[in-house]
């Protein structure tokens, strides 16, 4: 059992309304489309929906109990009668209930806690050293992007009382953020994967991000460490920042890794292919050759920071090197499908990027399009959506991809969205495909110009909805392996 309504009760503060036995509480959400058998479902205020609005729902669909707001259960939910046999937690604010409950399950666990952010990388880093851990011990991850106010706290609220791991990704975007998640979080370790211009539209510069994503070693725990353990890029230029910041903040043990300088996870050696990397890597001064089962340098960078972070916790190092050849790449960020056209051998290959999207992600996306050979008589196409809040330096930074994209030996693009507009306009008539005001529109001009052997990279900001493209290419494939439909969901 995760919860008892008991416990629950008591983190939250709450007032009880218990109807039979104490409820099981298998699962903890906000979201009445994910409620499974004996779920807590917290009825959450947002900007466009009220949770309230879905409590019935949630009921009917298998929740034991639910955590409401004292001001709607007042004016409305006691009236109702289909509440007065439900078991229900009524608090002031169900969002600070949610928060309690996090803040109570940190305390409980056993758990080593590892706390990764970064302007990139954050996600792919967090599955990939959950998926080695997980060969380990038991390890529990935020479901899929869940990083910001509501999705750090419900991961921690869902944090297993037995677990041996716990692997939390915190994003930001705003100043003050990340002190209010790592107060929560309280990780034993911080990684801190790079600082880019991502999100910069809420900042006044990329050293503000840099400061902003520092508020991680606020509230760290010092489980491992007297201090804490911090873990950092040593090829980023505002690395020296956040290290002043990190020793600020009494933290004791600081890491590195990357390429440059007397480091502890240095890379050597790498050879990048088109599916995958051969890496050689000096880790505290032994030297480790594996193989990435994933392409592209930025992955190559980022697995060096998963091998310290393992090493930290003292994990067989021939075990984590053999996690490091079988992890896949996470939906929407790189993963590979195979699309056949009717009467077709050679298949389209999409990469799809289509998750999210900024200037530093896009070279490193480019350049894994560089290496992936078209097929017969194809061609390497682009396919861009915006990348979204990076203020008003968003128009030049499009425009600066123009010649990456040249780079990769692109031989078409087609964009979408009036920042990429920007690019499509400038760059050579035979590179054009097609240009469009939204991927709707843009996934049928693609799909009327595709042909057998083509690699496409797709990719934009979650915003620009890149992953229609991706599901309108997979919706036209009439002969696909049986391995890409047992493995992907690409349903939008």
């Amino acid at each position: 059992m995760l919860w008892t309504l008991d416990d629950a009760v008591k983190a939250t503060a709450g007032e009880k309304q218990q109807n039979g036995d104490n409820a099981n509480i298998e699962y903890i959400t906000h979201d009445s489309r994910n409620v499974k058998k004996d779920s807590l479902f917290i009825a959450l205020v947002g900007p466009n929906n009220d949770g309230h609005d879905f409590l019935k729902q949630a009921f009917d669909t298998g929740a034991s109990c639910a955590i409401i707001s004292k001001n709607w259960w007042g004016k409305t939910g006691s009236a109702d009668s289909f509440f007065k046999d439900k078991n229900l937690i009524i608090t002031n604010d169900t969002q600070k209930a949610l928060e309690d409950l996090a803040v109570f399950a940190r305390a409980r666990t056993k758990a080593t806690i590892i706390g990764i952010t970064g302007s990139v990388g954050k996600t792919s880093t967090k599955e990939f050293l959950a998926t080695i851990l997980k060969a380990h011990g038991k390890c529990h991850a935020n479901e899929r992007s869940f990083n910001n106010h509501w999705g750090v706290p419900l991961t921690l609220a869902n944090l297993p009382q037995d677990a041996d791991f716990a692997v939390i990704e915190m994003g930001i975007n705003h100043i003050g953020e990340m002190a209010e998640l790592t107060k929560m979080v309280r990780p034993d370790i911080a990684l801190i994967t790079t600082i880019e211009p991502a999100h910069i539209g809420n900042f006044s510069s990329v050293e503000e991000i840099a400061k902003a994503k520092s508020e991680i070693f606020l509230h760290m725990s010092d489980k491992i460490t007297n201090g804490g353990v911090a873990i950092l890029n040593a090829d980023n230029p505002y690395t020296r920042i956040i290290e002043k910041i990190a020793e600020e903040r009494a933290i004791t043990k600081i890491y590195k890794f990357g390429e440059t300088g007397k480091i502890d996870a240095k890379l050597k050696d790498c050879t990048l292919l088109s599916d995958s990397s051969r890496v050689t890597v000096k880790l505290f001064g032994k030297k480790h050759r594996y193989k990435l089962s994933v392409p592209g340098k930025h992955f190559v960078i980022n697995s060096l920071a998963i091998l310290l972070i393992t090493e930290i916790l003292k994990l067989d190092i021939g075990k984590v090197i053999k996690s490091l050849k079988q992890i896949s790449p996470v939906e929407g960020r790189g993963n590979n499908l195979f699309v056949y056209l009717e009467g077709e051998d050679l298949p389209i290959t999409v990469i799809d990027e289509s998750y999210n999207a900024s200037p530093v992600s896009m070279k490193a996306a480019l350049k894994v399009l560089e290496m992936t050979e078209p097929k017969g008589k194809g061609r390497r196409i682009v396919v861009f959506g915006d990348m979204l809040e990076l203020g008003a330096e968003g128009p030049k930074l499009h425009i600066d991809l123009a010649n990456l994209i040249l780079k990769a030996k692109a031989d078409m693009v087609f964009a979408c969205g009036p920042l990429m507009e920007a690019l499509y306009n400038i760059i050579p008539p035979a590179w054009q495909g097609a240009y469009a005001d939204d991927s709707r529109k843009l996934a049928m001009a693609l799909i009327s110009n595709v042909r057998s052997g083509d690699v496409i990279l797709i990719k934009g900001s979650l915003g620009s909805r890149m992953a229609y493209v991706v599901q309108a290419l997979w919706d036209m494939n009439c002969r696909c392996r049986k391995k890409n439909i047992e493995e992907h969901n690409y349903a939008v």
